[in-house]
């Protein structure tokens, strides 16, 4: 038996992780695979037991910890989870291992199965194993110590494991997602920055409405947010630890300021300020507070995104007459046009795989959000509405978010909504959020497997 132990960073808590793979079942590799490498994929059937528990409060959390599982799979479109009213084999029986004919029967190709067990430290011990029903072997098996207000957590962790076994692609479902919330009527419309889970649980507000806030970008370690924010009539870039709740102005810049996003590294913000009527492209670095400036065109120059290399960085510009797509060197030289379409492109972002950017076009009085390689070949639309707008990537490069906005109703009111889609424009789903929703910008995974 080989035996892994891992430590996660928790915010406020480090559980253990200890991961128990099966004998040599578990050395061969997986005959299960689903190949997401097509435009379409028909989803695999696969059976998610509620993880079994001898007392009632880890029975409920087994439950739970199936459905949330089962949620996030299906909400991918490469699996169909199958009706547990179906099942032959309880938890209780499944504990002691499947009766893989019973799972055949049916048509379960994979299954996932656990147990929850209460510690009389107050901790909770949580044990999942992943099973090729056709081949009758364990493909996978971990085991999770933590406590019990974390299963959400859990759950996610699992399904990020499911989903990189079967796929052979990193998960996504342990993120987040911060958004700006929208409320009250057009002409007095307030925007609050929140924050929420992936698949909308654990929401909260992260400031209270007084300012309009605007762009909130993620820091490559999850735990800092950079966005626009105007108290009074003067915008300003913030800086927000998640953790302490602090809040600091990044800077008083002379003119405008747009669209601050990070560099890779986590130590720089790169952004747009205009002065003089110009907007040009800059960056700070965040331990000097010293700017840059990288563009010197007079056209407008915004909406900067690194490469996750940090090497290139693509922006929009109207310097061919037109608002296109640009990539240039990250010290600003070599800038070369990559966007050749009819109508305007803008809001460009870097894949974190670094082989697609994504973007928005206006074209014909219709918006879209699609993709092209770095170099421009390959362009793609995936979706299509009255208002598409913000694109960002999940951290695997697979799914992305957007929103949406409608016409204007009979009523006068214009409604907006968040929506995830896979990178070939298969599976768009609205992300539930309590109110209009505007501008999203999604984390890069919260565990990190090896980070000390």
């Amino acid at each position: 038996m080989r035996t892994i132990q891992m430590l996660f960073r928790l915010p406020g808590l480090v559980f253990l992780a200890l991961a128990t793979f099966g004998l040599a079942a578990s050395q061969a590799h997986a005959q299960l695979t689903v190949d997401i490498t097509k435009g379409f994929v028909e989803p695999l059937p696969v059976a998610i037991s509620d993880f079994y528990s001898e007392d009632n409060e880890g029975a409920e959390v087994g439950s739970n910890l199936a459905q949330v599982i089962s949620d996030n799979l299906e909400n991918s479109g490469l699996f169909a989870p199958l009706d547990q009213r179906a099942f032959i084999q309880d938890p209780a029986a499944l504990d002691a291992g499947p009766r893989f004919a019973d799972w055949r029967l049916i048509d379960a190709q994979a299954l996932v199965s656990g147990r929850v067990q209460m510690q009389s430290d107050g901790r909770m011990r949580v044990e999942f194993r992943l099973w090729d029903v056709l081949a009758e072997e364990q493909m996978q098996g971990l085991a999770y110590t933590t406590s019990p207000d974390n299963w959400r957590r859990i759950a996610h962790i699992i399904s990020d494991e499911v989903y990189e076994r079967l796929t052979g692609e990193e998960g996504y479902f342990d993120t987040r997602i911060v958004y700006v919330a929208e409320s009250g009527p057009q002409d007095r419309r307030v925007k609050r920055l929140a924050i929420m889970d992936q698949d909308g649980a654990n929401h909260r507000f992260l400031t209270d409405g007084s300012s309009l806030v605007l762009t909130p970008r993620f820091s490559p370690t999850s735990q800092e947010i950079t966005f626009m924010s105007y108290a009074g009539d003067s915008p300003r870039v913030y800086l927000l630890n998640l953790n302490t709740g602090q809040q600091e102005v990044l800077g008083q810049f002379p003119g405008m300021t747009f669209s601050p996003r990070f560099s890779p590294d986590g130590n720089k913000v790169i952004l747009s300020m205009a002065q003089g009527g110009n907007s040009d492209i800059y960056t700070m670095d965040l331990r000097t507070r010293e700017m840059r400036q990288l563009t010197n065109h007079p056209s407008i120059d915004t909406s900067p995104s690194y490469a996750p290399d940090g090497e290139k960085i693509v922006f929009n510009s109207d310097r061919s007459g037109q608002q296109q797509l640009y990539v240039m060197n990250a010290d600003g030289s070599s800038v070369e046009r990559i966007s050749y379409g009819d109508g305007r492109y803008a809001t460009p972002v870097w894949s974190p795989r670094g082989d697609l950017i994504a973007f928005t076009r206006m074209s014909q009085g219709n918006f879209y959000v699609g993709v092209m390689r770095p170099d421009g070949s390959g362009e793609r639309m995936i979706s299509r509405g009255f208002l598409v707008e913000g694109p960002t990537w999940a951290p695997n490069g697979r799914v992305m978010a957007f929103f949406k906005q409608e016409p204007t109703d009979s009523t006068g009111r214009v409604s907006s909504k968040l929506v995830s889609v896979d990178v070939t424009g298969f599976n768009e789903r609205e992300l539930p959020t309590p109110m209009d929703a505007s501008d999203p910008a999604w984390s890069p995974l919260l565990t990190q497997p090896g980070t000390p």
